[in-house]
């Protein structure tokens, strides 16, 4: 069990509430968020007035961030934001949790800023992605894990689902991508592209290409007002051995900008405009009435009387029904409330607090999404322990006839059950890709299983001919010979010509078969200049790019820029650097 966490945060007056003499009415102490109150003329949005005689209203949450004053020894920067809570939702993700933040607030009070940030201060997203990758090339040196990012972005407009990361529109998806639900996995979008990434740059791309396909547009109270709710998903996949068993685990990160509420007196909204408040408005009193219900705060409850369970009404907007594991479920979910200072919104202010408080009240149940396989792997390794146990006493003892033949039976059971986790552990390598490709010294030919010469690594792939390459590696040094009419392609460079390979090269062959080279000895050297400070000047992508090794699935790339699944394999020089635990050297892929 865990509550929703909620942090409140402030931002300046901007240059509008400026105009009208707006006074600032927030203030924050700790964990403690005030608001000054005078309803009779601030429900009004009269600036200026009723704040001599004014009581004061307090909130306590778990963070409370004074972003009003740049210039103040109590503002809150983007970094602080990040550190307090993009790295428990990374920490979260690592062990196996899911993981979700979303940003509410009306529009205008800085939502989409905490979350994207601007160019030259980074908001939330990009730094946790930023993080994740840093700490992938930090753990995939350390324990020899593997690891798998996969990421979608949609958005929802006029309570329809649109993949912001395609550009190519068929006739059948102009109503929207569907919801689905999943008996296991619960709710997700029927066709919505996922994008496999490498490091930080090939996520960045992501997010501008979506950012620049969201629907915005001006109203009354904000230039550049999001018109739909964005939802960015990692789907982060970790694998390694842990005492000789198996381990794999999948988390899934909500990272969710929410369309501001607003009030169409306020933006001065009309037509198209108003259609989409309109909707923005249904979804989030859905998502308000979704909070009250799960905080226990529904109607129906009396004092003295045991509390009713009460309905959930998750798919009364697609917004609640894609976040039905984030509220209530599945997830360690933070909530961020982003306020205006200005007395001018004192009634949306006071309402965006009064929401969040009620989120605290939530209670989700997050679990370890460990792979099924693994699963069965750990409960059978569980169960040959015991059985050991049991035939170690048994045969410290004098048995019986009777006892001797229980005794055969347990160890004919622990055998079955030590063959079935041999075969279990040998096809989740397999589908890993654990067992590595081991080049040799002299030279290693790549090809076909119609080759007549016999290749030591068969691969089957479109655009792979019979004899396809050669890998020579003379003392350390490796080089890939392309064969005549061969496509290969070094870090994205087609290359004809022979090409010396540096560590954490990535390696294409023919249209879709792709390869990280892993160099051991050069990663180890490059760590070294790391320590000495001699690569300080290098960015925290370059270090996931040169101290990412081991095994990587790679993807295919479609028209519209997602994928097909496709399982490839690290290589590595053999003598010098064998392979990975659990890894098995064989001949082809």
């Amino acid at each position: 069990m865990a509550s929703v966490r909620v942090a409140v945060r402030v931002r300046p007056l901007i240059k509008r509430e400026k105009e009208v003499s707006a006074k600032v009415i927030i203030h924050m102490e700790g964990s403690t968020t005030s608001i000054d109150c005078n309803k009779k003329h601030l429900s009004k949005g009269t600036p200026g007035t009723g704040l001599k005689e004014r009581g004061r209203q307090s909130f306590s949450y778990d963070f409370s961030y004074d972003s009003t004053d740049v210039g103040s020894t109590n503002f809150v920067p983007q970094e602080k934001v990040f550190k307090d809570l993009g790295c428990d939702i990374l920490e979260a993700a690592f062990d196996g949790y899911n993981a979700c933040v979303f940003a509410y607030g009306q529009t205008g009070s800085g939502k989409s800023h905490t979350m994207m940030g601007s160019p030259g201060d980074k908001g939330l997203i990009p730094r946790m992605c930023e993080g994740l990758f840093c700490q992938i090339s930090e753990e995939s040196q350390g324990d020899g894990a593997s690891f798998r990012t996969e990421v979608s972005y949609l958005e929802i407009y006029n309570e329809r689902v649109q993949d912001l990361l395609t550009t190519k529109k068929s006739p059948e998806n102009r109503s929207g991508l569907k919801v689905r639900e999943h008996p296991k996995d619960g709710p997700y979008v029927e066709d919505l592209s996922k994008h496999l990434v490498q490091n930080y740059r090939d996520i960045e791309k992501l997010l501008h290409a979506g950012k620049a396909r969201r629907t915005t547009s001006s109203t009354g109270m904000n230039d550049v007002s999001s018109r739909s709710h964005a939802i960015f998903t990692i789907n982060f996949t970790q694998a390694r051995f842990d005492a000789e068993l198996p381990c794999e685990m999948v988390s899934k990160i909500h990272l969710v900008d929410l369309a501001g509420s607003e009030r169409a007196d306020a933006t001065c909204a009309t037509g198209a405009r108003l259609k989409e408040g309109a909707n923005i408005n249904k979804s989030l009193v859905t998502l308000g009435i979704v909070i009250s219900a799960l905080g226990g705060d529904g109607g129906g409850s009396h004092k003295g009387k045991r509390k009713k369970q009460h309905f959930i009404p998750y798919r009364d907007s697609v917004l609640t029904w894609l976040l039905k594991d984030s509220l209530g479920g599945n997830s360690k979910t933070i909530m961020i409330a982003t306020l205006s200072p200005a007395d001018v919104n004192y009634s949306e202010t006071l309402s965006t607090l009064h929401y969040a408080n009620r989120a605290k009240n939530i209670v989700n149940k997050p679990t370890v999404n460990e792979d099924s396989s693994v699963t069965v792997i750990r409960k059978l390794q569980e169960e040959i322990v015991r059985l050991k146990g049991l035939v170690e006493k048994n045969n410290q003892a004098h048995l019986s006839p009777q006892d001797l033949s229980k005794t055969l039976k347990v160890e004919e059971k622990l055998h079955k059950n030590e063959v079935k986790v041999l075969e279990l552990t040998r096809e989740w390598t397999n589908k890993w890709g654990e067992a590595q490709n081991i080049l040799k010294e002299g030279r290693t030919l790549v090809g076909r299983d119609e080759a007549s010469s016999n290749p030591d690594i068969v691969l089957h792939g479109a655009g792979l001919l019979e004899e396809h390459c050669v890998f020579e590696n003379r003392d350390g040094v490796v080089t890939l010979i392309p064969q005549t009419g061969a496509l290969c392609s070094v870090n994205r460079l087609e290359t004809t010509q022979p090409c010396q390979l540096t560590q954490g090269a990535v390696i294409q062959l023919g249209r879709g078969t792709i390869f990280r080279f892993n160099h051991p000895k050069e990663a180890a050297h490059l760590r070294e200049q790391r320590k000495s400070g001699l690569l300080s000047s290098l960015s925290l992508t370059d270090f996931s790019r040169l101290f990412h090794s081991g095994m990587d699935v790679f993807a295919v790339a479609g028209e519209n820029g997602d994928y097909r699944q496709q399982r490839s394999s690290a290589l590595s020089t053999t003598d010098l650097y064998g392979y990975e635990p659990g890894g098995v050297p064989r001949g082809s892929c």
